[in-house]
């Protein structure tokens, strides 16, 4: 995230009234419509494809000490990925 300086965007009398709340600190301003994480990046897409591999080489006999080892993760994060890819698909939300 970059900063933008007030004087830059604001009017006077605008800066004037924050300065009245927060003189000299900075603060956040969020934006109107929240995007939801992983919109504006491939990172979701990623993690998604990910787990399902994850989930899909569990069920192909793969132990959690081995996919921790191959993808990098704590052995707790597999189970949660697991546990996780599970639920998704006792809901209908994934297909494997």
């Amino acid at each position: 995230m970059s900063y933008i300086k007030a004087e830059n965007v604001l009017p006077q009398e605008l800066i004037e009234t924050i300065q009245q709340y927060v003189d000299g600190k900075m603060i956040y301003i969020p934006c109107k419509e929240k995007q939801e994480w992983g919109t504006t990046t491939s990172a979701k897409v990623f993690f998604r494809e990910r787990n399902e591999e994850i989930y899909e080489n569990y069920i192909g006999g793969i132990g959690i000490h081995e996919l921790a080892h191959r993808f990098s993760l704590s052995e707790k994060s597999i189970q949660r990925i697991l546990r996780n890819q599970r639920l998704a698909l006792s809901k209908g939300a994934l297909s494997v």
